[in-house]
């Protein structure tokens, strides 16, 4: 017998979106179903629904997602990433992209690159495919999807962010290196920025430097480990000699030279916010010589890091208020209200409750 769920439609820009109920197709014998309970709506969604980033339409938006083990199909291992046993009604989080596991990048740790990339909460509906987003009763998870189980004493909101903000920053600080005994600058303190302001911390670095134009935001870095904060609309130049790693979460032009001409000799700048059209960067590349600077880029993060950030946030949500991030829950059919909130009043983190 068929199985039907409700899905909220993205058209474009400037469009409402629409709640609407189709039929879930049988999942494949490789394939997982998940009864998505929880969505947070992530920066990227909100780029794509005031038209900063382009992609097909119509979609169902979200991709920050956590969800119960409905149906694993014949041929699936039965296993999560991790080497956990699978079963019927787990609460799992999944890397945010399916690839190829052989494809050349995977094999080489960036299979957020590899081979028939496929990415939740971006794709296309077609006739038979729609639940592969966040805004939806049911999303099917495809071969070649990482999937983790997480506590179930971990609040849902919290699940919700680990497979896109959290584990983006464990790649970051994977690209970073050892950080103990380091001092590092983070720029942009939105969820990225405060939860690399943990990880730093927990990985030992003597000093986190939190940077924003916004105080209140300063002030939260503050609860996530930040031990001095500056505000960019106001602050000198760090002098050279304070900063070994600087981390851009942010993605302004102003913020990213900020960051890169605090780094000492030897320094490393990891940049993570830039996913959408800016300026271009002045770099000073004798001062890159001379100074033996590195530039490093992530976008997204590999299964190690997926797993180090699971691991993280079940050791750590307590520690920090993680709990707090979301500012405001909304219901499945009260998506539209979600989005126009989450625009009007730039908190951390929206979240929809599907269960």
């Amino acid at each position: 017998m068929s199985k039907t769920g409700n899905i909220v439609v993205f058209e474009g820009p400037g469009m409402p979106l629409q709640l609407q109920s189709r039929e879930l197709r049988a999942i494949q014998p490789d394939e997982v179903l998940v009864k998505n309970v929880y969505t947070t709506i992530c920066g990227s969604d909100l780029h794509t629904y005031s038209g900063v980033r382009k992609e097909a339409c119509p979609t169902v938006l979200g991709h920050e997602i956590a969800g119960r083990v409905e149906e694993i199909g014949s041929g699936h291992s039965g296993m999560d990433d991790a080497g956990n046993t699978l079963q019927v009604g787990d609460i799992v989080t999944w890397s945010v992209f399916a690839s190829d596991p052989e494809s050349l990048y995977s094999l080489q740790g960036m299979p957020q690159k590899g081979a028939q990339l496929f990415k939740y909460g971006h794709a296309q509906i077609t006739e038979t495919e729609a639940f592969h987003g966040g805004l939806a009763e049911y999303c099917i998870l495809k071969k070649g999807t990482a999937i983790l189980k997480v506590p179930e004493t971990m609040p849902l909101p919290v699940v919700a962010t680990i497979n896109c903000a959290i584990a983006t920053v464990a790649g970051a600080l994977r690209l970073a290196g050892d950080l103990n005994g380091k001092t590092v600058l983070i720029t942009g303190m939105g969820l990225l920025g405060i939860t690399c302001a943990a990880m730093c911390r927990e990985a030992g670095a003597v000093k986190v430097i939190a940077a924003d134009v916004d105080d209140q935001r300063l002030e939260t870095a503050k609860a996530f480990g930040a031990n001095e904060c500056v505000n960019l609309r106001t602050a000198n130049t760090i002098r050279a000699s304070d900063v070994n790693v600087s981390f851009d979460m942010s993605g302004a032009p102003d913020a990213i030279e900020y960051g890169l001409n605090a780094l000492t000799t030897g320094g490393t700048a990891v940049w993570v916010g830039s996913v959408f059209n800016t300026r271009a960067i002045q770099v000073n590349p004798e001062k890159m010589i001379r100074g033996l600077l590195t530039i490093k880029g992530l976008h997204n993060y590999n299964y190690e890091d997926f797993r180090y950030a699971v691991d993280f946030m079940s050791a750590h949500w307590e520690d920090y208020p993680f709990g707090k991030v979301v500012a405001e829950e909304f219901a499945l059919p009260q998506a539209q209200q979600a989005f126009e909130y989450a625009l009007a009043h730039k908190p951390l983190r929206v979240g929809v409750r599907i269960d």
